[in-house]
């Protein structure tokens, strides 16, 4: 039996073309060291980096090199050894620029030398393992990139009950997480293991949609096999998922799995669960057991306008450019070239941006595979994005508040349960830019909190 709480689905959401048979029997592959890596100091939801190096300095693979103040923050390590040749604003993912440590390789990729390895992981102090996960700079791998020792400390009031990973990658062309699961099954049970230790949990499941039957069977029988190990006391379940987008959310993931509404303005911690993806857990494992800090991760490089599509194992701060000429480079003039999914990336305008933590893919689209004018059409209230909305909210009302300014009307209705999933856009006949409009509300909403003004 794959899982016993799969047949409550959500309601809403799209069945979209999976896109996945380029890469999804692809092993991963490690690319080659850049000469040279850009690492943004800001990499995570909360407060940026601020630099611990300067330029002319010498530093090694795994050395910190940035750290924020605050809790809601994070760390950077340099993902090779060399020297740091410059520290200023560079593009970012994002589409901003953004103040970044840059570091020429020396050709040695040394590690730093104060790495310290546990053996008996299970046994750290759920305190010890959090500052463990902070000092990585580990942050949600699933794009969200919060802090994850900050999601692994909720109120104690808050009564954790169950650890979820998410394990669905419901983005089309992505598969850098299905693979991570069949090839290191393993690492990803005992980071689970780590979460569930921290947390302090019983039961803990892995949300898998259906498409990719080789990792439900892959980690059902990873975790019968941990299980020879002493370590029952882990109550670990592998539950099948609809294929249907976006399933990935975590509050669609808690919906399907353990039929519980996250209500609005509340978070997963609110109704007993913590949520982390499949890629968290594989870090935080090699951070406990070896110590090693988050400076690589999975990528999947992929569509009609890459000659070889492949999953790479990257290191932070390689730029695009570099990952594209290791998988031959573009078929054709590329029309878009995103940073992420089609439905939830960020469309690139130069290649020199670097591979962040929350990079799970790059997917490029040739001159030759698409007709994008960027035109769109009034509002002809048809009503499919309504329907097709997984949040229950009315999308078209937020492009007609967009278009004449209407911010407080926008937020009165439920402006910021929007998961910005893009299957508004998608099946939008008028081709509105839905999504965009919803971002850019989002933006004035918080300019106004900033202000004092909400």
């Amino acid at each position: 039996m794959v899982g016993i709480f799969n047949k409550i689905a959500f309601r809403g959401g799209i069945h979209l073309p999976d896109e996945k048979d380029k890469t999804k029997g692809l092993s991963i592959q490690t690319i080659p060291i850049p000469e040279r890596v850009v690492i943004p100091l800001s990499q995570h939801t909360g407060a940026p980096c601020e630099p611990l190096v300067k330029v002319g300095d010498l530093v090694k693979k795994g050395q910190k090199i940035g750290e924020g103040k605050g809790n809601i923050t994070s760390t950077v390590h340099s993902s090779i050894s060399g020297k740091v040749i410059e520290i200023s604003p560079h593009p970012h993912p994002t589409g901003n620029n953004i103040l970044s440590i840059i570091v020429e390789s020396d050709g040695k990729d040394e590690w730093v030398d104060n790495l310290k390895e546990n053996e008996d992981y299970l046994s750290i102090e759920p305190e010890k393992l959090k500052e463990i996960i902070r000092n990585a700079g580990i942050v949600g791998l699933g794009g969200a990139q919060f802090p994850t020792h900050v999601k692994l400390s909720p109120p104690k009031e808050k009564g954790i009950e169950y650890v979820i990973l998410n394990g669905a990658e419901c983005e089309p062309f992505i598969t850098s997480d299905h693979r991570l699961m069949i090839e290191r099954s393993s690492e990803i049970i005992e980071g689970l293991k780590i979460i569930m230790n921290i947390l302090s949990v019983k039961k803990g499941f892995i949300g898998i949609e259906k498409n990719k039957l080789d990792a439900i069977s892959v980690l059902k029988s990873t975790i019968k096999q941990s299980h020879t190990d002493g370590s029952r006391k882990f109550e670990i379940e592998v539950v099948g998922l609809d294929v249907k987008y976006p399933q990935g959310s975590e509050k669609h993931l808690i919906k399907s799995i353990l039929k519980r509404e996250v209500p609005s303005g509340k978070l997963p911690m609110d109704v007993g669960v913590v949520v982390n993806n499949i890629g968290t857990a594989y870090a935080v494992y090699n951070a406990v057991r070896y110590g090693k800090p988050l400076i690589e991760r999975v990528v999947t490089v992929t569509g009609n306008g890459i000659k070889e599509p492949q999953n790479l194992l990257v290191r932070i701060g390689t730029s695009l450019d570099f990952l594209i000429q290791n998988c031959g480079g573009f078929t054709d003039e590329p029309e878009k070239v995103i940073m992420g999914g089609p439905m939830m990336g960020v469309a690139q305008y130069t290649l020199k941006v670097p591979v962040i933590k929350g990079t799970s893919g790059v997917v490029v689209f040739s001159k030759n595979s698409a007709e994008i004018d960027g035109k769109y059409q009034s509002c002809i209230r048809c009503g499919r994005c309504i329907a097709n909305c997984p949040m229950g909210i009315s999308p078209n009302l937020y492009g007609l508040y967009f278009e004449r300014n209407m911010v407080d009307e926008a937020y009165a209705s439920n402006l910021m349960d929007c998961l910005e999933c893009g299957i508004c856009a998608y099946a939008c006949p008028s081709n509105r830019p839905v999504v965009q409009f919803i971002r850019q509300l989002k933006s004035e909403v918080l300019k106004k909190k900033k202000s004092g003004k909400r």
